[in-house]
């Protein structure tokens, strides 16, 4: 698993100031005796850009010590006559040094001798990953420093001593930072997306983060990969569930912040707002200290992070390229932005449907607390349970799972995505808020507690709650975990939930919530009951003093004019009018379901097509069957009718209106979907109630009651649905798509799996559905389940409409004739008999064969005919089976 957050790509346009230092001359000396070259002078390439100046590259294998090889490659542009600053390029973890070569080349155009190298067990370089380990990975980056130092290319600051700056990513904004503390050669970084305290990232406040430090482990390799005291470590804390003294000291000597008093170089930190793995109290921790030292430090908080989103690529490509500019080339007039920078989320662009991002500035970074707001919350006091095995958990984020559309994206979008389950959490709620509330900053809040075992594990979080209690959103979906020891009586305890920044709309409200597990980290396996009280007002950091930029007028808004009238005036002249949705048919209002002239072609094909030309219409009351093959264009069919695709031709209306992707009219369809899930610890009711609220839509609205009976479940409800017969199951998924009732219901194969108990009781369930009124849409392949449930049927094969009508027709149609013949019939013989006048199809079964005539035939000539081609005809009669009259009317083709 990648744990990287893409480095910006572009070219970083940055120059740092001479300084006058005084340098220990020794180094030039154990430069040459550290440093060897494996590969002599390496393979040198040209890349050209354009107009550009051509890119060198060397690659070269360095020797470090202890024998470990280092990958790297070496970037310049120009005369090697010309002296300038060098830049060092780290990676990400689970990378190598490939994964930032091409912003090496881009710096090297920009006049800077870049080097990139592959950290030690990653990409072609030996050695074990030992988590920047001061004496291997950071002590790596001194001797990178020495070879640069001897580079005709690289600016000097004194014998010994090139002008450098460091950049990274992840693991790489970590090295940065130690590599600035520990060889003060170092005159700039650039640290993006990492940490500070390594020890508090995985394992914050006591708590183990064990999904991200697993993926660490995993993206690294294998335990094996590793330093044998990392490897004995992960496996120990692993195993208990919890870290011990011993594991946090080593993490914590390997952070930046064991050696932060010693950053004093200019500093720009980029951390992301959507990050599970490092949140923004690393940045924090960060900004403070180098700040304290009296070193220049700017702060960036982007949109994106290690749970996916938007890295803001050229931006932040730009901003550290300007902070070079200032920091390297002594560039003074290079613009190196504001103190502190936000991005914020302004809605959808309706081009693409990329959130719209907008950036809030101050001239000073303030922090995550500072100008506090006092929230009131109500809630009694509270008793809940850690479940056994803390399972199942409760799921906030899903580390290792981002993308440029991650949860943390949809949830700046105002759509929630979290999940807490019942009787594992306790929630603390405010009033609706008056006015708008933007929150910068960690909130904090003093809660009591008491635990059945003495220990508690809490995950704190506070959502923002839309109008009437819909709409719960976890802003950037991060929690707090906190492990409190010695409550078995109780005792007060401070937290700090995670930091945002977020606004709060007017109505909203703010809903504290502290749940026993979340599925990101490892709780007590053994149960217990927490009791929590509120100790207190919620307060909330607001950082006035960011302000927002007015957002740029778009060009749309210069030709908008010219554009209307021009489409005025096309409207004057062709005298056509164009609709997005078709008026509401007042003549259909009260048909469910009315298809004419359907049809949708395959992808890229002009005439190969997955439904032709289907016509039907449905009536209240009715069940009706959807049946045909596999390929007949069942289920594209059901797709255009809940509005997932689109077709090509023709019209679907549902209560005269017509059937759009987010059309008002679906929300009188209900759907079910074969494999429902539910969760096996909470009761069939309680299983129906968490979907409903989170449909957002009100608890009156969805007829819980009305569908119960209808499922017909019984006392069954109030047990666990792990106790569930697949039946019963079955039934809970029914209801579960009845809830709101529905005018027009779809089940797909909802008998699949069950036995014939179970089918009869499902099949009472949908003929009870349909006799209120309402109307049953089943696709199923049990064909006499469906010939006993069904009313009205409809055939397709190929795409097209076969036949439709009532159950009873299609059975009992006098044109298909079974015959008798006591042995089976062989496959030429029945090619014979369907290629005889007044037939239309043959289809061989086990006892005879399955005719249907055309209009042109009759059973008497068919006798005749059958005798003249010697088929040993015993009987002839008609059938009465829907799985007989099915195989005629598709021809064999299932």
């Amino acid at each position: 698993m990648d744990l990287r957050l893409p480095r910006p790509r572009g070219p970083l346009r940055g120059r740092l100031p001479a300084r006058t230092r005084a340098r220990a001359r020794g180094r030039w000396a154990a430069a040459t005796a550290a440093v060897a070259l494996l590969a002599g002078a390496g393979t040198w390439t040209a890349v050209a850009d354009g107009g550009a100046p051509a890119v060198h590259r060397a690659d070269h294998v360095m020797a470090m010590d202890g024998g470990v090889r280092l990958d790297t490659s070496y970037f310049t542009a120009g005369p090697s006559s010309h002296r300038r600053p060098a830049v060092l390029l780290a990676h990400g973890f689970g990378g190598s040094k490939k994964d930032v070569s091409g912003e090496a080349e881009k710096l090297a155009r920009d006049g800077y001798a870049v080097l990139t190298w592959s950290a030690r067990g990653f990409g072609e370089s030996t050695g074990r990953i030992g988590l920047n380990d001061p004496k291997g990975e950071v002590a790596d980056v001194s001797r990178l420093i020495d070879w640069l130092a001897r580079r005709p290319e690289v600016r000097l600051d004194g014998s010994g001593d090139p002008r450098v700056g460091v950049a990274g990513a992840s693991y790489g904004g970590a090295v940065s930072l130690l590599a600035a503390a520990n060889d003060r050669r170092v005159d700039a970084i650039a640290p993006s997306i990492t940490y500070w305290n390594l020890a508090d990232a995985l394992f914050p406040n006591g708590v183990f983060k064990k999904i991200w430090t697993g993926l660490f482990i995993n993206s690294g390799g294998g335990c094996d990969r590793f330093q044998a005291e990392l490897c004995a470590m992960y496996n120990r804390v692993a195993e208990a569930g919890k870290p011990d003294a011993a594991a946090t000291k080593l993490l914590q000597e390997r952070s930046p912040s064991a050696v932060g008093d010693r950053i004093k170089v200019p500093t720009l930190i980029t951390q992301g707002q959507s990050d599970s793995l490092f949140p923004l109290g690393q940045a924090d921790a960060m900004a403070k200290a180098i700040k304290a030292n009296g070193a220049p430090v700017d702060v960036d908080w982007i949109s994106g992070g290690h749970d996916g989103g938007d890295p803001e690529t050229d931006r932040v490509t730009s901003r550290v390229g300007s902070w070079f500019d200032r920091y390297l080339k002594d560039d003074k007039g290079a613009d190196t932005g504001p103190a502190f920078r936000v991005t914020r989320t302004g809605g959808i662009d309706s081009t693409d449907g990329a959130a719209q991002l907008r950036g809030a500035s101050d001239d000073t970074y303030p922090g995550l607390a500072s100008v506090r707001h006092a929230v009131t919350l109500t809630g009694r006091e509270q008793s809940f349970d850690n479940p056994a095995g803390a399972s199942p958990p409760a799921i906030s984020a899903l580390p290792g799972l981002g993308g440029p559309g991650g949860l943390t994206q949809l949830s700046s979008l105002g759509v929630g995505v979290s999940l807490d389950f019942p009787g594992q959490y306790a929630r603390f709620e405010s009033a609706p808020f008056r006015d708008d509330l933007r929150i910068t900053g960690s909130p904090t809040a003093t809660v009591h507690v008491r635990s059945s075992t003495g220990e508690a594990v809490l995950f704190g979080k506070v959502y923002d709650v839309g109008p009437g209690g819909s709409g719960q959103v976890l802003p950037s979906q991060l929690v707090t975990p906190v492990r409190v020891e010695g409550v078995k009586t109780g005792k007060d305890v401070n937290i700090t939930l995670p930091a945002i920044d977020h606004k709060v709309q007017q109505g909203h409200r703010l809903r504290l919530v502290l749940a026993s597990t979340d599925l990101g980290y490892a709780s007590p396996a053994a149960p217990a009951t927490y009791t929590v009280s509120l100790k207190g007002d919620l307060r909330v950091p607001t950082a006035p003093g960011v302000t927002t930029a007015a957002a740029p007028r778009p060009a749309w808004v210069w030709w908008l004019p010219l554009a209307g009238a021009l489409t005025a005036l096309a409207l004057l002249v062709t005298g056509r009018r164009r609709t997005t949705t078709p008026a509401p048919d007042p003549e259909s209002a009260e048909v469910p379901l009315q298809i004419t002239g359907l049809s949708k072609r395959y992808a890229k094909s002009a005439d190969r097509y997955a439904v032709r030309e289907l016509s039907i219409r449905v009536e209240k009351g009715q069940v009706l069957g959807l049946l045909g093959p596999n390929g007949a264009g069942k289920t594209t069919t059901l797709r255009m009718l809940m509005g997932l695709i689109k077709p090509d031709d023709g019209e679907i209306r549902v209560f005269g209106h017509a059937i759009r992707p987010g059309a008002p009219v679906l929300s009188r369809v209900g759907a079910f979907v074969e494999g429902a899930g539910f969760l096996p610890h909470l009761s069939g009711r309680e299983n129906l109630e968490l979907y409903w609220r989170a449909t957002g839509r009100p608890p009156e609205d969805a007829h819980l009651e009305e569908a119960l009976e209808i499922a017909g479940l019984g006392e069954a409800l109030a047990r666990a649905v792990r106790t569930y017969s697949q039946g019963m199951r079955q039934r809970l998924a029914i209801a579960q798509a009845m809830l709101g009732l529905p005018d027009l219901l779809i089940l797909d194969e909802p008998t699949n799996g069950l036995d014939p108990p179970q089918i009869r009781e499902m099949r009472e369930v949908m003929i009870r559905y349909a006799a209120a009124g309402r109307t049953v849409i089943v696709s199923s392949h049990l064909l006499a389940e469906v010939e006993q449930s069904c009313t009205h049927l409809v055939v397709m094969d190929r795409g097209r409409l076969v036949q439709a009508g009532p159950v009873s027709e299609i059975i009992g149609s006098g044109d298909t004739l079974l015959v008798g013949t006591g042995a089976p019939v062989e496959e030429p013989l029945v090619e014979k008999v369907g290629a005889l006048p007044g037939v239309a199809s043959a289809v061989a079964t086990d006892d005879g064969l399955l005719v249907r005539l055309d209009a042109d035939g009759s059973a008497q000539r068919l006798v005749v005919e059958l005798v003249r081609l010697e088929v040993p005809v015993a009987s002839v009669g008609p059938h009465r089976r829907l799985e007989d009259a099915f195989l005629t009317l598709i021809g064999g083709s299932a």
